[in-house]
Parts: C-alpha cells; structure tokens; sequence
C-alpha cells in the first residue's frame, strides 16, 4: 500500500507536471519573465527550507540520540556532494547540448537562462527556422536528460517519505508530499523546454506533449529507489537524505535561483525566496 500510494503521488508530480509544461509550451509558448521569476524563487525557498528544516535536521537528530555513528558527518557531506555533482553533470549536458546551437550564448552572455524563451528553448525556432532536423533533434536531447533529471528529483520525495512515521496516514501531510508539489512545479518550464524544439522541428502537438509528459516518468522510480534504500538501515537512510539534499541544493543555488534573478533584475525574486523559505517552514512544522 505505502508503494502504491508513492507511486501514484510522483506520477502526478513527475509526468503530470512535465506532461503540464508540455502543453503550456505546445499551446502557449510565451508567458510573463516576471511572474514566472517570481514562481521560480518562491519555489527555490520552499525546496530549501525542506532541505534545511526536514532532511538534513533527521540524521543531526539520529545523531544525537546515538542512532547512528559519529563519523556520520563525513558520510553526509559525501551523500550531500554526490548528489549535487550528478544534477550538476545531468544539467552541463544539457547546457552542451542546447546553449552552442543558440549562437548569442558567448562569453558576454549568461549561460543560465535571462529569458522565458531562453529557458524552454523557444528561440531555437528562430535559430532554426529553415532546418527543423536540428529542432527535432535538440528536443529529443532535452527530453532524454530531463528523464535523467527526474531520477534524483524523484529520490528527494522517496527519501523524504521514508522519514515519515506511518506513510498511508501522513501521506499527505509530510515533507515528500511538499516535495511532491514543488517538483511538480519545477517540472513545468522543464517539460515546456522539451515540447517547444519538439513542436517547431515539426511533431505534431498531442504527440509532443505525449513524449514530454513520459519524460516524467523517471520520477517515479527515483521515488521508489529512495524510500527502499532509506528502509534498509539508518545509515542507507543518511545517504539517501544526504543525496536528495545536495540534488536538491544545485536545483535551487544552480538552477531556480540563477534563472529567477536573472530573468527579473529585481529585489522582489529575494523578497519572493524569502515567502517561500517561511512558507515552507511552516508546510514542515505543520
């Protein structure tokens, strides 16, 4: 029961909210640099008060209680740099794969997206207006490291569930079930950058978002993958947290955080980080 509950949780966050970007970029394509910073900031605060406030607090607790070793701290911070260092590699790829084809990508430009049409790829189409090879391809690209993408996000709700005393009765009211949320919503501007090069190299719209959606799909076995391996032994659940944790970390100071400030020169995208980390305070203490 408590597997099946977690899978049905991360399909909804993992394909339905790739699957929803998919569709917004299929159909829309363009939307407000302002209010999407301000979305991407508030979610950077809430991803990081869970990370703060939840699981990094859990191994400090067993620690203290004399649950688990004392050499634990160098095992954290190793779990904490791992998983860091694979989004980090997951998102150079995508950087390789997608920022050379956009030729104002230099040296006196940002490689982190300033634009909405920059962060899901849409200028591609006027990069590649006369050769929609090229588009199809950078959407297929995107699609496959997004999939990669999804599977250490998808540990960050698993191991924040396996944390959880009585999953069937918490189920909704837990630090995985925020992250759930959170995920979901990152994954919208993710699932626009695999539709949009998609759709313009020549995909029909339902197919595109059809792909997009099981680009998702990754999440759910990450999922999995983390709430089994916290349920072997404390010390599995310490590397699973600390792994989800540095994932988490790089999605926040290496992605929404860049994209955001970047997108709207402004100090609302700070004030918006700061909602969200009390926002998320709360979600945790509640």
């Amino acid at each position: 029961m408590e597997y099946l509950a977690l899978i049905v949780i991360t399909f909804i966050s993992g394909v339905l909210g790739t699957g929803i970007g998919g569709l917004i970029g299929v159909i829309l394509r363009r939307d407000s640099n302002k209010i999407v910073s301000l979305l991407l900031s508030f979610a950077a605060g809430i991803m990081l008060a869970v990370v703060c406030f939840d699981l990094m607090s859990e191994p400090v607790e067993m620690m203290k209680e004399g649950i688990i070793p004392s050499y634990t701290p160098a095992i954290i911070i190793a779990s904490v740099v791992a998983g860091y260092a694979v989004v980090y590699l997951l998102n150079y790829v995508i950087d390789k794969k997608t920022n050379n084809e956009v030729k104002h990508i230099d040296k006196n430009h940002p490689s982190t997206a300033d634009d909405l049409d920059e962060l899901i790829h849409s200028n591609h189409f006027q990069t590649h207006k006369n050769s929609n090879t090229n588009l199809f391809v950078a959407g297929l690209v995107m699609l496959s490291a997004i999939a990669l993408h999804n599977l250490p996000e998808g540990m960050v709700i698993g191991a924040s569930y396996a944390i959880t005393p009585d999953l069937t009765a918490n189920l909704f009211s837990s630090s995985g079930f925020i992250m759930a949320i959170v995920i979901g919503l990152h994954n919208i501007p993710e699932g626009m950058a695999v539709s949009v090069p998609l759709v313009s190299g020549g995909m029909g719209k339902a197919k595109a978002t059809c792909l997009t959606a099981l680009s998702g799909l990754p999440t759910v076995f990450g999922a999995l993958l983390g709430f089994a391996l916290g349920g072997i032994n404390e010390i599995m659940l310490v590397i699973s947290l600390g792994f989800a944790s540095g994932a988490m970390l790089y999605v926040v100071f290496g992605e929404l955080l860049p994209e955001s400030i970047l997108m709207w020169k402004s100090k609302l995208p700070a004030l918006s980080v700061f909602a969200g980390l009390l926002a998320g305070f709360l979600l945790v203490l509640f």
